[in-house]
């Protein structure tokens, strides 16, 4: 009973600061190293911490991976959502994503390099069951309202977000890099991204010909804007 008692006070004794050290290692780590190169035994040494003081927190290397990726990720919707409006026109709403995207990737290098090489592990089917379904359902009722008022095109998921979002991250790589495909300096700017965008927005418009879908729940795959 008196050992039960310890192990209870001790759990119950969270050192946040020893936590914050932990993911703020974990994420250099994976960063330098790639995720190959990553593990609890290493990141112990560099957060100066032990092993063991890792397992009061974490089970395993994958709850660790799981745990840093959610928070990574709740930051950077919080940052994107923050002034969104669902009501917002589509034009006016994008244009609200793209530049919060864009602050947030270019000022947070190292987390958005996370959040980007996390996507090709086998973990992220795993991440999806820990996300904060408030993003998803604030851009459901964004796209749906758009598609209602005939501001954006029914298509798959995949087309959409390509169309809608690859082209900014296309520009933030090159920004990052400093250099275009060919080589040359490159910089990003807000002309720049606004172009861009209005390229985008009249790629998405639809025909004044084309009808409204009459039951939404029909669009393919809408579940899925929790994913980006």
């Amino acid at each position: 009973m008196g050992s039960t008692l310890i192990i209870f006070a001790y759990m119950r004794t969270r050192d946040e600061n020893k936590i914050e050290t932990i993911y703020r290692e974990a994420l250099k780590m994976l960063v330098n190293e790639g995720f190959d190169g990553f593990s609890m035994q290493k990141l112990a040494k560099v957060a100066r911490v032990s092993p063991a003081t890792i397992y009061i927190y974490f089970k395993d290397r994958e709850d660790l991976l799981l745990q840093l990726h959610k928070r990574e990720l709740d930051k950077y919707f919080a940052y994107v959502m923050e002034d969104f409006d669902p009501e917002m026109d589509f034009a006016t709403g994008l244009a609200h994503q793209w530049k919060r995207r864009a602050e947030y990737v270019i000022g947070h290098s190292d987390e958005a390099h996370f959040m980007e090489h996390f996507t090709f592990t086998p973990l992220l089917s795993k991440s999806v069951a820990k996300r904060d379904p408030r993003f998803s359902e604030t851009m459901h009722r964004f796209v749906k309202k758009a598609i209602l008022n005939k501001e954006l095109v029914v298509m798959p998921f995949e087309v959409y977000w390509s169309v809608a979002f690859a082209p900014l991250y296309n520009l933030v790589r090159f920004h990052k890099a400093g250099m275009n495909l060919a080589g040359e300096p490159f910089q990003l700017t807000d002309e720049m991204l606004m172009q861009t965008l209005s390229l985008v927005l009249k790629a998405l418009k639809p025909g004044d010909d084309e009808p409204v879908p009459p039951d939404i729940a029909c669009i393919k795959d809408l579940k899925h804007f929790q994913n980006k």
